[in-house]
């Protein structure tokens, strides 16, 4: 699963230049995440300095409020 960016990126620019698959992009006034370029690395949570940068797992849960994998 890919990373995503939440609604509380403030558009910093850190974590775009830190993506090792280029899959982070430029989309006003926030970033997201390209999935299928993104390889679940982390290091865009990592830099984050707002913590914008989820795993889509995890946003998953927060929406869902699902408590284990057993959706997929």
């Amino acid at each position: 699963m890919a990373y995503l960016i939440t609604r509380d990126c403030t558009g910093c620019d850190i974590c775009r230049p830190e993506c090792p698959e280029d899959a982070i992009k430029e989309h006003i006034p926030i970033f997201i995440v390209e999935p299928r370029r993104c390889t679940d690395c982390g290091v865009c949570a990592e830099v984050c300095p707002v913590g914008a940068c989820i795993p889509e797992e995890e946003a998953l849960h927060a929406f869902y409020g699902y408590e284990d994998d057993s959706y997929y």
